[in-house]
């Protein structure tokens, strides 16, 4: 598919996404909800004050992505000419949009100024601006300055030999205005100052200083104190710290490369300086030279956000990791094992006996490590195959593979190279695989493979003595992440199920030789058969429902966006099934309307750990169906990626997955939002003598990750 084609496609998508249809709420306002429920929790005095910092923070890095990619999208489509799309739907789209936004980032500097640091200070944490600061903490700050920070700085005067320099995507920069003449005689009146990103952005004071407990300054504050020292002989007139965000949805033609890592490779570069979409400035920063901004970055004035605070709130994640105050903060868990895994032995001897399943991070990802590298110390293993889809700079994981590789296994590796923000991190892991020997593939042209898999297969001797190939499987929800296994919940299904875990290598191969898949009997794989099979249930139960049989489908996930399924979902609504749905971020599905989706209940539960996984049941006359995937209901999810919906087949682990999974978050009434059919998110209203109950804190204790004496009186997220 050549850009234009696909640009038109997609325009085609957001057109019709973007019309008045009733049934459907707006993809992009339902986004932003769910920001509104992560800036809820900073405002809960109940939760740990640190930890209230860190879901702001959460909130500006998921308002970065919004801009790089959703707002990014939606300017580009609405620039298109000659389509069938309605520019004016688009622009609609733009307005409501950035009225949301602004409010957002309004809300959010209030919560941190109003509250969170005058709370902070009173705990003895300071964030000092200068005026805040001493003349101790003041000549500190300046030797720190004159030291560490001035020698690396270059400000840029401009004149016709000095443009307006390159602005790197979210870096830190300062415009200054100036009065007199430079040391030419000229009138150059605009500098401007790019702060390098080898700087840190947060500084902590010694503690000398800071006697009452811990002082930070941030990086800034401390260029808005001495940037006179940086223009002697000029008066300073205004300056202001400003942010650039960028398109940063990268584009390789998939058809016309010959090689997609170097391609993407190159591609990596200019990210930096994509398309800008919107600008950051300081509150106090004077018009004109917001506007003279705005003109150099072509970028128009409702995507202006003048912040009361650091044009980067991320960066207090910095200030964060530098406090040790456990107070401050959640109490620790220690992720458990199964009880089949406590005392160690073989782990392949263990799944012949049994399926595995772990519920992350309440149960640890380390035996998911264990099996890839047990299996590359195990001589009876001839072969490794494993998707990556995110998996980070350092990962235990992907040095068992190496290993296996070096061992002599037969490993390969379906790489995602187009992970979005992970595209570098994949691209240095298959470089390494390959010079391992590993075989190292980068799945479809044109999809994603977003599939979680991993298969080992083992030469073994059956009763009569003969050597046969059995076949042991990972499947999971998440990411083969190192970090994200301990802040995601997420499940994972260890397997010695042969015929599940042929179908698992019917998938390495489809990935691997591009061929057809063969006709599977247990794994539902798009973008072939996935949404087929999702729409099949629904229709089962609706079937069933018309019987006068009981039917019901619980599901959960993290965005519901696709409208064949959510038709399907409002006509099993009227055909009597009970739907109840756990939705984290986005959905478009609109509940509870009369004759519509009256049978239809949406909630979303925002905690401690980021909700990821994926569970699809359906009742199926007492069957009890239950499917784990690492897809969303999207139609990116169904038809622009590989995945995997997978079947839970053992009935006490099908029963932990529906405990454990669903039934707690279906109880949750401290964390969890309800969606009104007005497409508005509201807190379910708590009876006076209602018993409190926090489904990830229940899970947390039922499988042993807190103690009873590390659990406060009242929830630690409400």
């Amino acid at each position: 598919m050549n850009k234009k084609t696909k640009s038109d496609d997609n325009t085609k998508q957001l057109s019709a996404r973007l019309g008045a249809n009733p049934s459907f709420l707006n993809r992009e306002l339902s986004q932003l909800a769910f920001n509104r429920r992560v800036m809820a929790q900073a405002e809960d005095r109940h939760i740990p004050l640190l930890e209230r910092l860190r879901y702001l923070c959460i909130v500006s890095n998921n308002l970065d992505e919004f801009f790089e990619v959703r707002i990014a999208s939606l300017l580009a489509n609405s620039q298109i000419e000659g389509v069938s799309a309605d520019p004016p739907a688009l622009i609609a789209a733009l307005e409501r949009t950035s009225i949301e936004c602004h409010q957002i980032v309004d809300r959010q500097y209030a919560i941190l100024n109003q509250t969170i640091l005058p709370q902070l200070s009173a705990s003895g944490i300071h964030l000092l601006r200068h005026s805040d600061r001493n003349e101790e903490q003041r000549a500190w700050v300046k030797a720190f300055f004159d030291q560490e920070i001035r020698p690396l700085l270059t400000p840029i005067g401009l004149d016709p030999a000095h443009p307006f320099p390159q602005v790197v995507n979210k870096s830190l920069n300062f415009i200054v205005e100036m009065a007199g003449k430079d040391a030419f005689g000229r009138s150059t009146s605009i500098a401007i100052i790019k702060a390098p990103r080898v700087l840190p952005r947060v500084i902590r004071l010694p503690d000398v200083l800071s006697p009452s407990g811990a002082s930070f300054c941030l990086l800034s504050s401390i260029i808005h104190a001495h940037i006179g020292d940086l223009f002697s002989g000029r008066e300073i007139l205004a300056y202001s710290q400003f942010r650039v965000t960028r398109n940063s949805d990268l584009w390789v033609d998939e058809e016309e490369v010959k090689n997609l890592r170097q391609a993407l490779q190159s591609e990596l570069q200019s990210r930096q300086f994509g398309v800008a979409v919107r600008l950051e400035v300081a509150r106090n920063c004077p018009h004109h030279l917001a506007h003279f901004l705005l003109e150099q970055f072509a970028i128009a004035p409702n995507r202006l956000y003048a912040v009361d605070g650091p044009v980067n709130m991320v960066r207090l994640s910095e200030m964060i990791d530098q406090i040790n105050v456990p107070e401050l903060r959640f109490p620790p868990f220690a992720a458990g094992l199964p009880p089949q895994l406590d005392s160690g032995g073989d782990i392949f001897e263990q799944l012949k006996q049994k399926d595995i399943l772990l519920h992350h991070p309440f149960q640890s990802f380390q035996p998911v490590v264990d099996f890839v590298r047990s299996a590359a110390f195990d001589g009876n293993v001839v072969a490794i195959k494993q998707t990556i889809y995110r998996t980070g700079m350092n990962s235990d994981l992907m040095e068992a593979l190496i290993l296996a590789a070096q061992r002599g296994k037969e490993v390969t590796v379906v790489v995602e190279l187009m992970a979005r923000f992970d595209e570098e991190a994949n691209i240095n892991w298959a470089d390494r695989l390959e010079r391992a020997g590993a075989q190292v593939v980068y799945g479809v042209v044109g999809l994603k493979t977003h599939a979680k898999l991993s298969l080992v297969i083992r030469r073994e001797r059956d009763k009569d003595g003969n050597g046969e190939l059995r076949y042991y499987a990972h499947l999971g929800t998440g990411n083969y992440h190192p970090t994200t296994t301990k802040l995601y919940t997420d499940f994972g299904l260890l397997t010695s199920n042969q015929k599940l875990a042929t179908e698992v290598n019917e998938v390495f191969m489809h990935l691997t030789s591009l061929t057809k898949p063969k006709k599977m009997d247990y794994l539902w794989l798009a973008p072939f058969l996935l949404q087929k099979e999702i729409i099949r249930a629904i229709h089962n139960e609706a079937e069933i429902a018309r019987k006068g049989r009981p039917a019901r489908i619980v599901a959960k996930m993290n965005a519901l966006l696709d409208e064949s399924v959510i038709r399907a979902l409002y006509q099993a609504s009227a055909d009597g099934v009970k739907i109840e749905l756990i939705v984290r971020g986005a959905c478009a599905l609109r509940p509870g309307v009369p004759g519509l989706s009256e049978n239809i209940h949406v909630r979303s539960v925002i905690g401690r750990f980021l909700e990821h996984s994926r569970i699809y049941y359906f009742r199926n006359n007492l069957q009890h169906d239950v499917y784990l995937a690492s897809a969303d209901w999207m139609n990116r999810n169904l038809f622009r990626r590989v995945e995997v919906g997978f079947p839970v087949l053992d009935k006490l682990l099908k029963r932990r997955v529906i405990n454990e999974g669903l039934t707690p978050y279906l109880k949750d009434n401290t964390n969890a939002w309800n969606l009104g059919s007005d497409g508005n998110w509201n807190k379910p209203r708590q009876h006076r003598r209602q018993k409190q109950y926090n489904a990830q804190r229940h899970l947390m204790l039922a499988l042993g990750a807190l103690s009873p004496s590390q659990s406060p009186s009242r929830p630690a997220n409400k």
